[in-house]
C-alpha cells in the first residue's frame, strides 16, 4: 500500500482529475471506480495509508464483489487497520440506503404475475443476509401486494411461523392471498421437511378462513424454488 507520508502518493497531491472528490464534482459518480466511491465514504486515511488504499483493502476482502461487500459486518470492516467504528458505520449506512432504494423500486409496486417476479424481489431483499428469514407477502383480490412482513429470523419452526400471527395480519390488511417466503443462506434450494410441514400447516389454516396460499418461495444465491411450480403445494 502507498504511504501517505510520501507527498507523491498522498491523495491531496494527486492530479485534481484523479482525486475522488474532484472527480465526482467534475464528471459525476458514474465515472468513479468502486474503490474511489468507497474512499469518499471513508473520507480520510491514516498515517500509513490513504483513503483509496483503505478502500482497496476493503474491496480485496470481499473479492472486489459488491454483493459480498454488502455482507460484511462492522467487525469485518474493523479488521482492516485504519477502519474504525465511525468509518464502518458510514459504509454500512450507505449500503443500507442502496438496499432501501432497490426495495422502493421493487415488485411491491406491481401486480404479481409469477413466482420468478417474486423471487427477484426476494433476492434483492435477502441477498446480504447470513441468517435465515421467514416472511409473508399479502395480496388483494387483484394479486397486488398490499403488505410484506418478516415473521421470524434465524430459522423456521412451528413457534416462530405461527399461522395465527400470519392469519391475523392477513385479516388486518384485508388479504385474500398469501405467499410464504424465506431464504437459504447456505445456497441449497431444496425444501427441508420443516419447510414442507410449515407450508402445509399454514395452508390448511388459511383455507379455513378463505385465504389462499398461492406459493412458498425459497431463495438463495443459486436461484429460487417455488412450491407451486414444482408441484409441492
Amino acid at each position: 500500500m502507498k504511504n501517505i507520508n510520501n507527498p507523491s502518493t498522498s491523495i491531496k497531491n494527486w492530479s485534481k482529475d484523479d482525486q475522488p472528490y474532484e472527480k465526482i464534482k467534475n464528471f459525476g459518480p458514474t465515472q468513479l471506480s468502486n474503490s474511489e466511491l468507497l474512499a469518499i465514504l471513508i473520507k480520510n486515511g491514516n498515517r500509513n495509508n490513504s483513503a483509496i488504499d483503505l478502500a482497496k483493502a476493503i474491496m480485496m476482502r470481499c473479492n472486489n464483489c459488491l454483493n459480498e461487500l454488502g455482507k460484511l459486518s462492522m467487525i469485518d470492516f474493523q479488521k482492516i487497520n485504519g477502519i474504525g467504528e465511525t468509518k464502518s458505520i458510514t459504509i454500512m449506512a450507505a449500503l443500507e440506503m442502496g438496499r432501501r432504494r432497490l426495495n422502493a423500486e421493487s415488485v411491491l409496486k406491481h401486480t404479481i404475475k409469477g413466482s420468478q417476479e417474486v423471487a427477484k424481489y426476494l433476492n434483492e431483499k435477502f441477498k446480504d443476509l447470513t441468517y435465515e428469514v421467514f416472511a409473508v407477502i399479502f395480496l388483494n383480490q387483484a394479486n397486488k401486494i398490499i403488505h410484506f412482513e418478516v415473521i421470524s429470523k434465524g430459522g423456521i419452526t412451528g413457534t416462530v411461523a405461527d399461522p395465527r400471527i400470519i392469519l391475523r395480519l392477513a385479516l388486518e390488511f384485508g388479504a385474500v392471498g398469501i405467499i410464504l417466503c424465506h431464504n437459504h443462506p447456505s445456497g441449497n434450494l431444496n425444501p427441508s421437511n420443516a419447510d414442507k410441514a410449515i407450508t402445509k400447516k399454514i395452508g390448511d389454516a388459511a383455507s379455513l378462513m378463505d385465504i389462499k396460499l398461492l406459493d412458498h418461495i425459497i431463495v438463495s444465491d443459486e436461484g429460487y424454488f417455488s412450491f407451486m411450480e414444482e408441484g409441492v403445494l
